[in-house]
């Protein structure tokens, strides 16, 4: 129970965050109110939420609470898709309609719930009387409206999933095998309503069997609307742990040329303590060093031949150069001039970006093993 109330708190958290930095996004306003609504079910069904809600409200609100709330969540997320259409004015129209349905039914079921004494209301799913004509209502018009919502917002997935690509298209389908598997037990109970309100009993290993489909969609569900959002920001996490651990390998070199070129030195962007840590601080101070470094390296490059040496590029290994640093250094601490014009170093990895910092990581490794 602490999973299933996790999983969709959390999803409702990431959605909360989006919303604050995109506050007029239909689409995503809607996701996160079904998420609130889904939430706020799920911890009424706890079983200290329904004894609290219970004993404010009366025996048996924390059903009809839930199942209220579960009848908004559908209809937001049906919003969603509806909002996302190409006609937007035909989506809000739509939306306007399934507002008038979902209204209906949960006035109706809300209305069956009130004409029954409390006692009669008590039981759960599994133990309701089912005869009672109220209670059969209550429980099989609420699941009719969910299969109907959720058959339809599967549909809709599918449809979005066929055309997104990866990683998108992976969290779609999570969604619409969840949203199509809840369709499938929201009929399941109904037919089981319609089973023992004539006074058949169901077996309890397929009761129980439901409410694991249940439970086990709702978790993918959640799991499947955020699984774009948590691999980018895993892929982020990922970057931002290499920025962070190559700035600190190229601290050797660094201090080597900005000893021997302050100037060099480029003026931190942000004093800010936090800014160390923040993503786009720890990439701008990688950005920031790589630059010095390869500034610096042009021009201390006239001392790194040595006397006699005419050569037009710098074709040096880790090793080598990092040992002609070393001496160059010395000489400009003695306050030698430059023997002539700076000269290119070739990229023994390769000309893009990439290689680039690797050949600098990996001389400022030399550096380190040779001190």
């Amino acid at each position: 129970m602490a999973l299933l109330l996790l999983l969709p708190v959390s999803a409702l958290v990431w959605k909360l965050y989006q919303l604050r930095r995109s506050p007029h996004d239909a689409p995503l306003r809607s996701v996160t109110l079904c998420l609130l609504c889904a939430s706020i079910s799920n911890t009424v069904a706890m079983p200290g939420g329904e004894s609290g809600v219970d004993a404010v409200a009366g025996h048996g609100a924390a059903k009809l609470v839930q199942n209220v709330l579960l009848l908004l969540a559908v209809y937001f997320l049906m919003c969603f898709y509806l909002y996302s259409a190409a006609d937007e004015d035909a989506g809000r129209r739509r939306a306007r309609k399934e507002a008038v349905v979902v209204g209906i039914v949960a006035v109706a079921i809300t209305a069956a719930a009130g004409s029954v004494p409390h006692e009669v209301f008590a039981g759960s799913f599994s133990t309701a009387d089912m005869t009672t004509p109220q209670i059969a209502f209550f429980y099989g018009g609420a699941g009719l409206y969910l299969m109907y919502a959720l058959g339809t917002a599967c549909r809709w997935t599918r449809r979005y999933a066929r055309m997104s690509r990866r990683p998108h298209s992976t969290g779609l389908w999570m969604a619409a095998v969840a949203l199509g598997a809840m369709a499938v037990a929201c009929a399941i109970r109904a037919v089981i309503v319609t089973v023992r309100a004539a006074g058949v009993q169901v077996s309890g290993p397929l009761m129980a069997a439901v409410a694991f489909l249940l439970v086990a969609s709702v978790l993918l569900f959640a799991a499947g609307i955020t699984y774009s959002g948590a691999r980018a920001r895993i892929s982020s996490l990922r970057l931002w742990l290499r920025h962070r651990r190559e700035h600190r390998r190229l601290a050797p070199l660094w201090e080597l040329l900005a000893e021997a070129y302050p100037d060099n030195v480029l003026r931190p962007a942000s004093s800010a303590a936090l800014d160390r840590w923040r993503a786009r601080g720890v990439h701008r101070r990688h950005h920031r060093r790589i630059v010095e470094c390869r500034d610096g390296l042009v021009d201390i490059s006239p001392y790194l031949l040595d006397e006699g040496d005419d050569s037009a590029v710098l074709n040096f290994d880790s090793s080598e150069l990092a040992v002609r640093l070393r001496r160059a250094s010395a000489r400009i601490d003695k306050g030698v001039p430059a023997p002539r014009r700076a000269l290119p170093l070739a990229m023994a990895l390769g000309s893009d970006r990439e290689s680039d910092v690797k050949q600098l990581v990996a001389v400022s490794d030399a550096l380190r093993a040779a001190a």
